[in-house]
């Protein structure tokens, strides 16, 4: 090998083993949430708001008859 050959090996074997250093130095990222439990019921007062709107929607209708 000529010394022309040494230094463009010396300098392709440089540039990949700083990829290499800076590729080992990153944080792994934090694994994501859990998902949320599949079938949760309404809450109970989410039927009860919308029973008191029918309620009340029906009021006004029959009030204005």
């Amino acid at each position: 090998m000529t010394i022309q050959n040494k230094r463009i090996f010396a300098s392709i074997l440089f540039v990949l083993i700083s990829f290499l250093c800076i590729a080992a130095t990153e944080e792994v990222p934090t694994p994501p949430a859990p998902p949320s439990p599949v079938g949760l019921p309404i809450d109970g007062g989410v039927i009860a708001a919308l029973c008191l709107g029918l309620f009340y929607g029906a009021k006004q209708i029959l009030k204005k008859k």
